[in-house]
């Protein structure tokens, strides 16, 4: 299997001092698949929007505006011509819109790779992030990638640290023990969120979704504590003893490790 990756990077417009010729680059090869001028003009209107963020409005001067629906499409058009150079240079890329890995198989065609690469967003008036492009063997602890969510290390794929703190941040405001509903309207706020990361994180490390589920129950033991008037953070033996995991379970919570385990043994 390839063990060294580079780079785990986002290609980024270049502070140029002629962004048109970037969007010029781009729109023509849009054209090429595109004719109806309707469309083109659409294209070109979301290219040009202003972008607000607080009480602070801008035209912005080059790439596409990041979050916007259309950025992830134009980005694999403008990046369509590397994937075809990679692959007749034999290399094997993994891209989604502007974030991609290339696997290799020795640090020495890794460095190839890159070199080539930053020949190719040179010319087509991109860059490489500096924070994101590196080379690592991922089979070492501590020079693995970061992709997508995941981070892919020693041989195994973890859930990122800003991943697992986005749904603790989800699950937190959702439990705050001052909330004063019923435990069953809290879980099933809870679940959709619950099942929609498990359905997208389900092949990291079992031990990610133990933790998490001992996260989400703690969370619980203290509002039920809260709403009887009781301190305390749903840590204790009396309160594992009260409100044990099967009483969870039967309230409908959705549990991570199970669902894990119940997919990789299947009855």
């Amino acid at each position: 299997m390839p063990s060294w990756s580079t780079p785990t990077s986002r290609a980024t417009s270049t502070a140029s001092p002629v962004p048109d010729l970037i969007r010029g680059r781009l729109m023509g090869r849009v054209e090429q698949r595109i004719s109806d001028g309707r469309v083109l003009g659409l294209i070109r209107g979301w290219l040009d929007q202003d972008i607000v963020a607080g009480m602070e409005r801008w035209t912005p001067t080059e790439g596409t505006p990041q979050g916007a629906v259309i950025s992830p499409l134009l980005a694999n058009i403008y990046l369509h011509p590397l994937d075809e150079r990679l692959a007749a240079g034999g290399y094997r890329m993994v891209r989604y819109a502007d974030d991609f890995v290339v696997l290799c198989t020795s640090r020495e065609e890794a460095e190839a790779a890159l070199a080539e690469i930053r020949r190719w967003v040179a010319e087509n008036g991109l860059r490489l992030h500096p924070d994101k492009t590196h080379l690592g063997d991922c089979r070492r602890p501590g020079e693995g990638f970061e992709f997508l969510g995941y981070r892919f290390e020693a041989g195994r794929r973890f859930v990122r640290r800003k991943s697992l703190t986005r749904l603790k941040d989800g699950i937190r405001a959702r439990t705050k023990r001052t909330r004063g509903q019923s435990l069953a309207r809290i879980v099933a706020d809870l679940n959709p969120m619950l099942r929609g990361w498990y359905g997208y994180f389900q092949h990291a490390h079992p031990n990610t979704f133990s933790d998490m589920d001992g996260f989400v129950r703690r969370r619980l033991r203290a509002l039920l504590r809260k709403q009887r008037k009781r301190s305390g953070f749903g840590r204790s033996q009396t309160d594992h003893r009260r409100w044990p995991n099967a009483f969870f379970a039967t309230a409908g919570l959705f549990a991570l490790y199970p669902a894990w385990h119940a997919a990789r043994h299947p009855r």
